[in-house]
């Protein structure tokens, strides 16, 4: 089956009933946000939602290579990962928020790439080379729990590249287009086969914004805060806009110049006047239930292991979000766990 996760939020006082609540409603993993400036503490979060939970998966989505030292990064997962009993994924990319509200721009993808490559050694239990200095994480490894799963998240083919090199996930935030997924996926699967790797061993997801309403037009307007973050992704430094059609890379370059930093993630933030309503639709995934599983199971077939749904953590709540919110949960997410990856499909022969 598909996996469905949702995002959070790791609000204190709130997390042990989130996750309770994600488990009981029949979610896969639960992804929380790395923003220390906007949010509590990711990792503190995810321990404490172990404690409560016994199947849904825990991931970071996404932390960031600057505000931590990888083997700061790698032990404080891998404590995740012990309270779990092995449920914790690391879910990490270039950075936006947390990076933003201390005055820094996203990682490079060099760094990036450097950092996914150290802290892949310290969750494999090797030594890494800290500027001459052998480290090594030396409380995990006689504890004998599964490998972390190292999930790179991407939006640009760079990034890209770099997960399906040196991953075991990749998901991509790229928007609910058929077409700018599928050339994600091509791009995942070429990186990981230029490599030497099997691209079938490359476990592929993809973040969508998502509001279910029978008024289109309130289902906009509940995601345009969630659309904001991630078509701001599409306009970082160094993303490469020219394979945008035209009429998105208008929106993701205006984003660009005019990013509301301090309505992050809000409806009412200033720079959403640039995401028109056709901009939204293709970028979301919005509608009454039965147009929201059909655009899901779309996006499924192209070959996608996971789903990780938001719907606007960050904005403000009201009758309408919490009408979506029990729509997704108890009409969309029992059809989309039906469904199998295209790709496992094609590798059982069936």
């Amino acid at each position: 089956m598909v996996e469905c996760w949702r995002v959070a939020v790791p609000r204190p006082r709130t997390m042990a009933a989130l996750a309770q609540a994600a488990e009981a409603d029949g979610w896969d993993g639960l992804t929380v946000t790395d923003s220390q400036n906007i949010s509590g503490d990711p990792y503190a979060a995810l321990c404490l939602a172990a404690k409560v939970t016994e199947r849904v998966r825990l991931a970071t989505g996404v932390t960031n290579p600057v505000t931590r030292h990888p083997a700061v990064t790698a032990s404080a997962i891998a404590t995740v990962q012990v309270e779990s009993q092995g449920r914790a994924v690391l879910g990490i990319g270039r950075g936006d928020s947390a990076l933003a509200y201390i005055g820094q721009a996203p990682a490079p993808v060099g760094t990036l790439e450097r950092y996914v490559t150290a802290v892949q050694g310290y969750l494999r239990g090797e030594s890494v080379d800290c500027d001459g200095f052998p480290s090594r994480l030396q409380w995990l490894a006689p504890l004998g729990l599964p490998k972390i799963p190292v999930n790179v998240t991407g939006t640009g083919p760079q990034v890209i590249d770099v997960g399906a090199r040196l991953a075991e996930w990749v998901t991509f935030a790229v928007g609910a287009d058929c077409d700018r997924l599928s050339g994600a996926i091509a791009t995942a699967r070429e990186a990981r086969r230029q490599a030497g790797l099997d691209p079938a061993t490359l476990s592929l997801g993809a973040y969508v914004a998502v509001a279910v309403h029978p008024d289109v037009a309130v289902a906009r307007d509940l995601v345009r805060g969630v659309v904001g973050i991630y078509a701001h992704f599409s306009g970082m430094r160094g993303a490469p806009t020219a394979l945008l059609r035209p009429e998105d890379r208008v929106v993701v370059e205006g984003l660009r110049r005019e990013y509301d930093l301090a309505h992050h993630g809000k409806g009412q933030g200033g720079h959403t006047r640039l995401l028109d309503d056709a901009f939204v639709e293709r970028f979301a995934v919005v509608g009454p239930t039965d147009r929201c599983i059909e655009r899901l199971q779309a996006l499924v077939a192209l070959g996608l292991d996971r789903l990780v749904l938001s719907s606007g953590e960050l904005d403000v709540a009201g009758p309408d979000r919490q009408m979506a919110a029990a729509l997704l949960t108890r009409e969309v997410l029992p059809e989309l766990k039906k469904l199998r990856p295209r790709a496992a499909v094609a590798a059982t022969g069936s």
